[in-house]
């Protein structure tokens, strides 16, 4: 297979002032999102409500497509393994990460099926499933959610400025002001990151 040429692009090399730029972006979007108190009630409503259902033994299952896949593991992860200090381990499931089921349902029933079977197969009611779509609109996303409302699991949206689809079939939809995908995954982790420091603290004390 042959590599592809490699050109300089039609501008200069991008140096200290684009890095500056990119970081500015960054903390501009996570300033809007302080600024807005009903997000930041938002946030807080999402975060309550798992400490209560993670008190009444419930989980969380999580999902998302390429970017938003590995903030899926990732916040999964966290709650999995521990955050900010040594406690227990919290049950949260990563959808995306069984290459033998993804490939066996997105064989048998297609890819939009991927993370509505799972739900299907492994949710119980009260469960809470976090679903990230940049756009809103991913439609295996899309049809977890639908899943979810069959089965009494409550549902979280992390999405982008205008929430698509996502806005109206979640139960909670945190909509980061923003239209840059880059800008929205970063804050997507925040958010993730500020649910699991959340639950550790309400039900685990701090050794530090």
């Amino acid at each position: 297979m042959d590599r592809p040429e490699l050109t300089r692009g039609a501008q200069q090399r991008p140096g200290l002032d684009y890095v500056i730029s990119e970081f500015q972006a960054s903390v501009a979007v996570k300033q809007r999102l302080l600024d807005d108190a009903s997000l930041l009630r938002q946030v807080d409503a999402m975060g309550q409500l798992l400490i209560d259902r993670y008190l009444a033994g419930n989980k969380l299952l999580v999902a998302g497509n390429g970017g938003s896949a590995a903030d899926a593991q990732h916040i999964a992860a966290e709650f999995v393994s521990r955050f900010n200090y040594d406690r227990p381990g919290l049950p949260a499931l990563a959808l995306t990460t069984d290459t033998s089921i993804l490939t066996a349902v997105g064989n048998d029933y297609g890819y939009q099926e991927l993370f509505a079977r799972q739900v299907q197969a492994n949710a119980v009611a009260g469960d809470v499933f976090l679903g990230i779509s940049t756009s809103g609109n991913s439609e295996n996303v899309l049809r977890a959610l639908h899943a979810c409302r069959d089965k009494g699991v409550t549902s979280f949206g992390l999405t982008g400025r205008s929430g698509g689809a996502m806005r109206e079939l979640c139960d909670y939809c945190l909509c980061v002001p923003s239209d840059e995908t880059p800008r929205i995954q970063e804050a997507h982790i925040l958010v993730g990151h500020t649910l699991c420091a959340m639950v550790e603290l309400a039900l685990f004390e701090d050794p530090r």
